[in-house]
């Protein structure tokens, strides 16, 4: 949509509009981190814990969430562009946009273009909060949607979704998915619920993706469980097997739509499931994956490598074109792994044309209890106090590409060459 919500009839908050930030060059010292590939990561100063960078759909930009409740938007640093790779300093925010409480979820509208203005915007949902609608050029706030509960009272997604076009957005409850259109904000939107007459998904509905080939759309969740739904009346097609040991927390279907991969929290596999024969298991890739933390897991853009972090901190490469037989028991090996952070790596994220990964880090720290004699005191320690104030919250950018000098025109890659085998630094 163009224009400010009041335009179409939604509603707008403008108290809680972004704050525009001038990137800022930051100097030498404990903040500034540069790998050995001249790649410089961002860590957090004020010990916020990036949960997981989105790039955008035309890979100008990276979006984190931290928590502090506060989305940040990365402009992709101008050096990729040239052979000034010595000049690469900290990364610094230029779009700051604050929700009220913890951010559950948020995406990408589809078609964005930083050549339209218009396209750029971002769905967000946060806990008691309405779906914000934020423009990702300015961080205004454009349009909230409120989805209201059989009690009539407002309540909070817990993931998000655009339709391919851009023209919806799915918005996943517990045993519910509310369907709102993009271009009329408000509270006006389509139910349509998972659980019918006891047969369906339970469930509260934590992931949502869309399929490439199909008008079909796959929900996941925390029941572990995945359905497939009917794009055109949400009618329910078919509800996967249950596999996964803990909630389904991401989901991604392949390049061509046959396959989709699904992951969930405390689980040490992503399953990959063949969609042309509903319930068949192709094969699993095994991750460390020991809390309820969203691990999420990305496909390069030839769709063979899929790439996932771990609790470990480590990022592993699979190669998916390796058929299930070659497998060890139908468990397919990494074909690369790296220490990529100090700290659990929760998010991956791909950019769409160039060798770039973003990887970022963080989770919540308690030491253990302390004894105590005293009444009072003992009181107090069971409950786990916090721990150290950051360990590892960092995002990172790495160089996913031939291996290369620094004067040479970061530009002019070798298609043949990016999409071979990783050559991550």
């Amino acid at each position: 949509p163009s224009g400010t919500a009041q335009e179409k009839g939604g509603q707008v908050e403008p108290e809680q509009n972004g704050e525009r930030e001038t990137p800022v060059t930051v100097g030498s010292g404990e903040d500034v981190v540069e790998d050995n590939a001249g790649l410089v990561k961002r860590r957090g100063s004020h010990c916020v814990l990036p949960l997981n960078p989105s790039r955008a759909p035309d890979g100008s930009c990276i979006l984190s969430n931290s928590a502090d409740n506060v989305l940040r938007l990365y402009n992709l640093p101008p050096e990729f562009y040239s052979n000034d790779w010595d000049l690469l300093t900290e990364m610094s925010p230029v779009l700051r946009m604050p929700e009220g409480d913890t951010i559950y979820d948020y995406c990408w509208f589809p078609k964005m273009s930083s050549l339209d203005p218009d396209t750029c915007f971002i769905a967000s949902s946060s806990r008691d909060n309405p779906v914000h609608l934020w423009d990702a050029f300015y961080g205004d706030l454009r349009a909230t949607f409120r989805p209201y509960n059989h009690l009539d009272e407002l309540t909070a997604a817990h993931s998000l979704c655009f339709s391919p076009d851009g023209s919806q957005l799915y918005c996943g409850f517990e045993k519910m998915v509310r369907v709102f259109y993009t271009d009329r904000p408000g509270r006006d939107c389509e139910e349509r619920p998972t659980l019918v007459k006891k047969q369906g998904q339970t469930g509260i509905i934590s992931c949502l993706a869309f399929s490439p080939r199909d008008p079909v759309y796959v929900c996941g969740s925390y029941s572990r469980s995945a359905g497939l739904y009917s794009c055109q009346d949400g009618s329910l097609l078919a509800v996967l097997p249950t596999c996964h040991q803990g909630g389904i927390t991401h989901l991604l279907f392949s390049h061509d739509g046959l396959r989709l991969y699904t992951g969930g929290r405390k689980d040490p596999e992503i399953l990959c499931w063949d969609l042309r024969d509903l319930g068949q298991v192709l094969f699993s890739l095994r991750r460390n994956v020991t809390t309820n933390q969203r691990i999420y897991f990305d496909l390069d853009p030839s769709g063979q490598y899929l790439l996932s972090g771990d609790t470990g901190g480590i990022v592993s490469v699979w190669d998916t074109f390796v058929t299930a037989c070659e497998g060890s028991q139908h468990t397919l090996q990494p074909h690369l792994q790296f220490q990529a952070h100090n700290d659990c790596t929760n998010g991956i994220s791909v950019h769409p044309y160039m060798p770039l990964l973003a990887s970022s880090s963080g989770q919540r720290q308690f030491s253990s209890p302390e004894d105590s004699g005293n009444d009072s005191e003992s009181e107090g320690s069971a409950r786990a106090s916090p721990g150290p104030s950051c360990t590892d919250n960092s995002l990172v950018l790495w160089w996913a590409g031939p291996q290369r000098s620094r004067g040479d025109d970061a530009g002019e890659l070798d298609p043949q060459t990016s999409e071979s085998q990783p050559n991550l630094q």
